[in-house]
């Protein structure tokens, strides 16, 4: 089971690391120039959502699909892609690495059984004809069956994050709302249930809590503290610059993969989450609004006055405890390129991961 789950998330990590470069250029246009970003430009900014809504889930597609089948698989990865962000008002990363993949491996399937049976001079014919049907096919049934599946996913996350709140259980919503972060269903739960459901409670009392749950920088960039100091090769490599993109730019996606490559670290984010969300639960912290991005710089322009201490600490709390957690999970259990699925990521086996 460990090394299936480990297999799992080492392809996920290896559909969004060599696309790491397309979520750094999207997350500097975002903290640029969206209203609240440095230098607000509304003609900019309208490259923000189509970037993060269809670029990067098609990306993540065509990637999935070419570690399968070769560019034949990346090319009916992305199509069913596409097929499931026309059919979702959501980011659909976690559609994209579900996909992706699956379409190809299809594909792939399709294409073993026609090639040996092609006439001399149709190849070409045949090939395309074969991806262009096959391709209909999926994008149609992932528009009307795995769209909705995903968006399901998507409001049970949010919902038990919600309940667990409304139980009075504010730190163990960490748990649902960690697990959808990774899986890239950040935004859909903190537009779509958090921010909301904050909005109605700051109209009352001008601060809500629900503004902090998932946007916190801290644990993050306690895990990428933690890659930093026990991480190996490309991994602790790469920890510095993700940082700078995470904590400043408030682009939490940069983090994503590094729970996805070993996955036992969600143990850390969660450490960082319950600990930062018990002490925002004890000194009533709050936010005036949603911080865009989701950075330390975000946070200070919409803390409340006076309330600067509560959530500054609840920021340092969670990093620290993400940091300390992450830091002993790496020590006892090295993460190597090879266990997170980075070197092999040609021969992934659809089935098992």
């Amino acid at each position: 089971m460990k090394e299936s789950i480990q297999r799992v998330g080492g392809a996920m990590a290896g559909m969004v690391i060599p696309n790491i470069g397309a979520f750094i250029a999207w997350g500097l246009i975002t903290a640029l120039f969206i209203p609240t970003g440095w230098v607000p430009n509304e003609g900019l900014s309208e490259m923000v959502g189509p970037m993060i809504v269809s670029l990067l889930p098609i990306l993540i597609g065509y990637t999935g699909g070419k570690m399968v089948h070769g560019h034949r698989g990346g090319v009916i990865g992305a199509v069913v892609t596409t097929a499931i962000v026309v059919g979702s008002t959501t980011p659909q990363f976690l559609g994209a690495m579900a996909m992706g993949p699956l379409a190809a491996w299809v594909q792939k399937k399709v294409d073993g059984a026609l090639q040996p049976a092609t006439p001399e001079g149709f190849e070409m014919l045949v090939d395309n004809f074969s991806l262009g049907i096959l391709g209909t096919i999926l994008a149609v049934v992932s528009k009307n069956v795995i769209g909705p599946i995903l968006q399901g996913i998507t409001d049970f996350l949010g919902n038990a994050a919600g309940a667990l709140v409304d139980a009075g259980l504010v730190p163990l919503a960490d748990i649902p709302i960690e697990v959808a972060k990774v899986l890239f269903l950040n935004n859909a739960i903190n537009h779509g249930v958090l921010g909301p459901l904050g909005a109605a409670e700051a109209a009352e009392t001008g601060q809500s809590i629900w503004f902090l749950l998932e946007t916190n920088p801290g644990p993050g960039l306690g895990l990428l503290l933690a890659y930093w100091f026990a991480g190996t090769g490309m991994w602790k490599q790469s920890a510095p610059g993700s940082i700078i993109i995470h904590f400043f730019g408030g682009i939490h996606e940069i983090y994503f993969p590094y729970v996805l490559g070993h996955p036992i670290m969600i143990l850390s984010m969660w450490a960082g989450g319950i600990c930062a969300d018990l002490w925002f639960q004890i000194t009533g912290a709050g936010l005036v609004a949603t911080p865009s991005p989701g950075s330390i710089f975000a946070y200070l322009a919409v803390t409340p006055k006076g309330g600067h201490f509560a959530v500054l600490g609840g920021v340092l709390i969670g990093a620290v405890a993400a940091a300390v957690v992450g830091t002993i999970i790496l020590r006892a259990r090295p993460i190597t390129e090879t266990d997170a699925g980075v070197e092999d990521t040609i021969d992934v086996n659809v089935p098992t991961a």
